[in-house]
């Protein structure tokens, strides 16, 4: 079963399109984060949920 970390980030409503769109272009090339969901609220607040894969290693027998 594949398992993921999520990270929740805020944006407020006078950060423009292109300040959100640099911050998450840096998560998902930086700390391979992918974008999951994204919410505007009727503020103008928007909530962007990022996900990365958890990679398991099994342990080895010695």
């Amino acid at each position: 079963m594949v398992e993921y970390e999520y990270r929740v980030l805020e944006f407020t409503r006078y950060q423009g399109r292109d300040d959100v769109r640099r911050t998450l272009a840096e998560h998902a090339e930086y700390g391979h984060w992918e974008l999951h969901r994204t919410l505007l609220y009727v503020g103008g607040r928007r909530r962007a949920w990022l996900r990365r894969r958890i990679i398991r290693v099994p342990r080895g027998t010695a």
